[in-house]
């Protein structure tokens, strides 16, 4: 057979998907003469267990589709076009204005904005580069998950879950704020597990949607109202009394017990919007235990996000679920607490850090030196954070912006120079998830076109040309030893033996299989500390703007990455009653004191008349962007977005 028949003969190759997901899926790519034909779950990995999200099913969309980026791409203003340049040129012209800008203004004008478009470890390296370069400035906060992180973290010592597959354990699941449908579908066949060996699941959220079919109850809750109805179901456990054991396993009861007590029962379900019998139906799961609790990322981007996250945390402890197998309050998983990054010092050696959500004002806003240069990694803040508008103004303002993406997004329509990195399908990097305890080794399936190079690449070639000489030196298989073995090799684990395991994943040692097992928790005193803070009283009604916008993930995008382009305009879901001029697929404007958008209404009579719902990512230059809407706000703790607090309205066009 000739070389260009074997090339021909389609073959299969493995590996994992490292975009902003909980699944981090195993992957089966069918490659044929250097491209890569179709797309299937890994059937060996033990969470993906053969099927993938319709999002990565569809990927190839994306990777073979016209907004895929395969050269460098430079302009001296914003107001010209792009013309291609090569690598040489394009690094070498990166270092210039780089020096020249750290020379007039110190570091500090420099700003670095890292965020989880890939969630590869070995954009830790990129990281590494611009610590030693400055240390330039560099962004704090967490649009998704800080205030959910920030809650648990004081109340349990740590933002972590037990072993996914404890949940087979559960006499309940309460999915309280989580769609797993859309945001974690692996997580359904394991529920499905459960509720074969008798679990029941509830679904606690102020929006309906698939995840309802798979529950046995629906409570809808206010937006925002999740800390009343915890505290409801909280003082009905009292009543029933709590065990010595759970008392004797938190610390600051007394305050709790009169927070909890300082509105009746019924009041606090008012408050909610929820019936009384609502609140009994938890307790009493709650008391019927083991219980779980997943705890949905959604909930923390609202101003009350953390203390909504604490009262939750506080019933799984109250009711001694905690300590169970098969209980707990799930919020995230922490999937880099296998990889050693202590070659950084992070934020702390930092001159200074931009809030992420705040990312446009705050930008706008620095002197002394002013941020002059912005490097984007793994990021599209224009679509992501909150006020796409001001977002976009402080980049198009800037000295010099460069972008590095796989391709073409409205973040790099405010760059000069824009730099293409690979996708997940050419990607060589470690990758961990944030809803399972399983890592590996993502490989390429294809080699990256000839104009394209990765993070660590890129940060290898730019890092001579900066006067950092050999800091970033090492091959691939180097950084990945570097990151993985000096926590995991103690335990058995390298990055041989990641290779060889059937699946391609092993699950990280150093994560308990049984959260908190042994009675205590990760706190100073290794008690739960419980919430004390008062509760912040409900927003009044607003007539003029009568809507919650809550821009949500969907099964066709992974963030701003659609596999498919969405129609324009928009499309908004309301309640009939909502609006009840406006009919079903009319044209309306939503607007927010911020500004407004072209939408097509939607109507949906199983959601509440007081929300409005859109799909997030959507793109800012074709009119799609909720974040245009929405103003930038920071959540109670964890410097996290507030971004389903922000209040709309709908008008004929």
């Amino acid at each position: 057979m000739s070389d260009a028949g074997r090339e021909s003969v389609p073959e299969t190759r493995r590996t994992l998907c490292n975009r902003d997901c909980p699944d981090a899926c195993g992957i089966i790519a069918t490659v044929e003469a250097g491209r890569v034909t179709a797309l299937r779950g890994d059937p060996a990995h033990p969470v993906t267990r053969g099927f993938l999200c319709h999002r990565t099913s569809h990927f190839l969309n994306l990777q073979y589709g016209p907004t895929r980026l395969t050269t460098p791409l430079w302009r001296r203003t914003l107001d010209a076009p792009f013309s291609p340049i090569g690598w040489d040129a394009a690094l070498a012209l990166a270092a210039e204005q780089l020096l020249r800008i750290r020379a007039e203004s110190g570091p500090a004008a420099i700003f670095h904005y890292r965020s989880g478009g890939s969630l590869g470890m070995m954009a830790n390296a990129v990281d590494l580069l611009f610590e030693r370069f400055g240390p330039v400035t560099v962004k704090r906060g967490d649009i998704c998950s800080g205030a959910g992180e920030a809650a648990q973290e004081a109340d349990f010592g740590v933002s972590e879950s037990s072993d996914l597959f404890a949940l087979r354990h559960a006499r309940h699941v309460l999915l309280w704020g989580k769609n797993v449908v859309v945001s974690s579908p692996h997580t359904l066949p394991v529920l499905r597990e459960a509720m074969a060996g008798g679990a029941r699941c509830v679904l606690i959220d102020p929006v309906f949607h698939k995840t309802a079919s798979y529950c046995e109850r629906f409570v809808q809750v206010r937006p925002g109202g999740d800390v009343a109805l915890a505290m409801a179901v909280a003082g009905l456990l009292l009543e029933a009394g709590l065990s010595d054991a759970v008392a004797a396993r938190c610390d600051h009861l007394e305050a709790y017990c009169d927070l909890v007590r300082s509105k009746t029962i019924a009041a606090w379900c008012a408050e909610a919007d929820v019936p009384l019998d609502a609140a009994r139906d938890l307790a009493r799961r709650l008391q019927d235990g083991p219980t779980a609790i997943l705890i949905g990322w959604g909930m923390g981007r609202r101003s009350n996000g953390s203390a909504i996250v604490r009262a939750v945390d506080a019933l799984s402890a109250i009711s001694g679920n905690l300590w169970r197998q098969g209980g707990g309050a799930s919020f995230y998983y922490r999937r880099r607490s296998a990889f050693d990054t202590s070659f950084l010092a992070g934020a702390e050696a930092a001159p200074r850090t931009v809030c992420e959500p705040l990312f446009g004002s705050e930008v706008l806003a620095l002197r002394d030196p002013p941020i002059r240069a912005v490097w984007v990694t793994a990021g599209n803040p224009v679509v992501m954070l909150p006020d796409s508008k001001r977002v976009a103004e402080a980049l198009r303002s800037r000295d010099f912006v460069v972008v590095v993406d796989p391709f073409e997004t409205d973040t790099t329509a405010c760059a000069h120079l824009v730099l293409p990195t690979t996708t997940l399908l050419e990607a060589d990097d470690l990758v961990g998830a944030y809803g399972h305890h399983h890592l590996g080794e993502a490989r390429p399936v294809v080699a990256p076109p000839e104009g394209v190079r990765s993070d660590l690449a890129i940060a290898q070639g730019l890092a001579n040309r900066l006067g950092l000489g050999s800091l970033l030196d090492g091959t691939v298989d180097a950084w990945k030893r570097r990151l993985l073995e000096p926590k995991l090799a103690p335990h058995g684990v390298t990055l041989d033996t990641v290779r060889a395991a059937p699946s391609g994943v092993v699950r990280n040692p150093l994560a308990e299989s049984v959260l908190f097992s042994d009675g205590r928790v990760h706190t100073a005193s290794g008690r739960v500390q419980l919430t004390t803070d008062p509760v912040a009283p409900r927003a009044g009604e607003d007539a003029t703007y009568p809507l919650t916008l809550m821009a949500l993930s969907t099964d066709r995008s992974q963030s701003s990455q659609w596999s498919k382009p969405p129609p324009v305009p928009a499309e908004v879901t309301i309640h009939p009653d909502a609006a009840p001029d406006l009919p079903d697929g009319s044209l309306a404007r939503l607007t927010s004191r911020l500004g407004e958008l072209v939408v097509r209404v939607r109507h949906d009579p199983r959601q509440r008349r007081d929300v409005a719902l859109m799909a997030k990512g959507g793109s800012y230059r074709r009119g799609l962007a909720a974040n245009a809407l929405t103003e930038a706000r920071l959540t109670d703790e964890g410097e996290g977005g507030a971004l389903y607090d922000q209040r709309v309205r709908l008008l004929p066009r």
